[in-house]
């Protein structure tokens, strides 16, 4: 199961075989060997799991944890366009949007480094996604940016309107972050 880098600096995708017969199908999305392997050698401290409806826009979320956040991201049901932002400081990505489309049947999953947005949006009637975080739930330490935010310019591929949690309505946009010292900085993977 190779890791694929993509074009934010230690984000990847994990493209693990599915293995498909008469009963559905079977496929690993963590290995903890090769996550150390290529550079990503936290250990798993909490998972997560949302079921979402079609139209549904979760994020763009981010945690200021001291030790970091780091997510491993598979849609176990349905499919959805998952989406990173890259909102390190200092890092020479910074602002720059990656989409990656995750279904159930794909066998690809998204691997990120801590301190950038994560978000996505549902594609399918319904889709379940579960998350491993390297760090616990840290109320203090967890912010959003609007998944609107003009600036940033996301196309969430969606057919109507966003659906979205009042909380993700209401987050302040990435420059109202920026100017309030509220993102964090960017640090080469060790």
């Amino acid at each position: 199961m190779p890791l694929k880098p993509l074009s934010i600096e230690g984000l990847f995708v994990l493209e693990a075989p599915v293995w498909p017969d008469d009963r559905g199908f079977f496929r690993e999305w963590f290995g903890a060997d090769l996550f150390k392997e290529a550079g990503a050698p936290y250990e798993i401290k909490q998972a997560n799991f949302s079921q979402s409806k079609r139209n549904v826009v979760r994020g763009l979320h981010y945690s200021l944890a001291p030790e970091g956040q780091a997510k491993i991201v598979n849609c176990v049901h349905g499919s959805v366009l998952d989406v990173v932002v890259d909102i390190r400081e200092g890092s020479p990505t910074f602002g720059l949007v990656e989409t990656i489309p995750l279904s159930a049947e794909s066998g690809v999953v998204a691997v990120l480094p801590p301190g950038v947005a994560h978000g996505f949006s549902v594609q399918s009637e319904s889709a379940g996604v579960a998350y491993l975080l390297s760090s616990s739930f840290n109320p203090t330490a967890e912010l959003g940016i609007t998944p609107l935010d003009q600036e940033i310019g996301i196309d969430w591929a969606i057919s109507g309107e966003p659906i979205l949690s009042d909380k993700d309505l209401s987050a302040p946009t990435l420059a109202e972050r920026q100017a309030a010292g509220e993102l964090p900085k960017f640090a080469l993977p060790r």
